[in-house]
């Protein structure tokens, strides 16, 4: 395979590379594009040096795959012109999530709707991925009402600026804001823009991306999403009323039966999931799995994934390795 990792200069960018190498991907030749800025610089990949080039020079190049992770204008013009010349894309932006013509994809949950003719493929929202890892399952065997969503996220989610903010809050130091109030000992209830609805663009992330994802648009969904200081990745409180009744052994043995997902659940011996351990690791864990005591069919459950693996290198990679191993590329 010819790829090309577009935005490999940045933070998912770096971590596709690590995935890349660790995962053996089949790669022949590899494309490390940017922006005009990055061009000429030298980025390793398994020991050899790699120079990025530009957004026209990797178009030429054309390759059979591109990784997008550069910034919705960015995937806006240029993935068409990489498809233009048959490159498959796989875009990690939000540009193509709720595009009616391109498909929304967690291999695990809905690879099978890929096709030959998906030239541009989008990657779901970091939030968003870890919790349907967790919900297609029950979805699938008790029909899903509705969500309450809380999100703890990760300042890495931001990128490297903010990642600088909480380093020098932490030291005591004047700094450049990523965020409008200091993120360091905070948390902000502030993720992406605030919508008319006075809701936030990543709380209508979570409700819009998992209705098309589970292929259940009735399905009722409210979210909270807040930003804490932390790096490991992104926490969820889950609260989930289901149509049909339920057993908790049940709904644990289904998770724990589920390729991708680990189940940490053991109060008693204070086993839970947390964003210390999930960091460097792909899989998404599931744990404080319990009935809502107040309501007859739900359930509450606790989510965590490194929001830059699973939420968004590693699931890039899993749809490109679903393609080739489904021989759609």
């Amino acid at each position: 395979m010819k790829v090309a990792v577009v935005g490999a200069t940045g933070m998912v960018g770096e971590i596709m590379l690590k995935v890349l190498a660790e995962r053996n991907f089949p790669i022949e030749e590899l494309l490390l594009v940017a922006s005009e800025r990055s061009v000429g610089k030298k980025l390793s990949y398994r020991g050899k040096d790699h120079e990025v080039i530009g957004l026209k020079t990797a178009v030429a190049a054309r390759p059979d795959i591109a990784l997008f992770s550069a910034g919705g204008d960015t995937s806006l013009e240029w993935a068409p012109q990489f498809a233009a010349v048959g490159t498959t894309v796989i875009d990690n932006s939000s540009a193509w999530r709720m595009d009616e013509t391109k498909k929304l994809i967690v291999p695990e949950i809905n690879g099978s709707l890929l096709t030959l003719e998906d030239k541009i493929i989008a990657n779901p929202n970091c939030s968003t991925i870890q919790m349907v890892m967790a919900l297609a399952p029950l979805h699938k065997e008790f029909k899903i009402k509705r969500l309450i969503i809380s999100t703890y996220q990760s300042i890495t989610g931001t990128g490297v600026k903010a990642v600088r903010q909480l380093d020098q809050e932490a030291q005591g130091l004047e700094v450049e804001r990523a965020y409008p109030h200091p993120i360091h000992k905070n948390a902000l209830p502030h993720c992406d823009v605030f919508l008319e609805n006075d809701y936030t663009k990543e709380e209508m992330k979570l409700v819009h991306e998992t209705h098309k994802i589970l292929d259940d648009d009735q399905m009722g969904i409210t979210a909270t999403a807040v930003r804490i200081p932390v790096v490991g990745g992104h926490s969820e409180s889950i609260n989930v009323e289901f149509e049909k009744n339920f057993d908790v052994p049940s709904i644990r043995e289904m998770l724990q039966q589920t390729p991708g997902l680990i189940v940490q659940d053991n109060p008693e011996g204070d086993l839970y999931p947390m964003p210390l351990n999930a960091e460097g690791k792909d899989e998404v864990f599931v744990g404080r799995i319990r009935r809502d005591t107040s309501h007859p069919n739900a359930l509450n459950m606790w989510i965590v994934a490194d929001n830059l693996r699973k939420g968004a290198a590693t699931n890039t990679i899993q749809i490109a390795e679903y393609l080739i191993a489904n021989q759609l590329i």
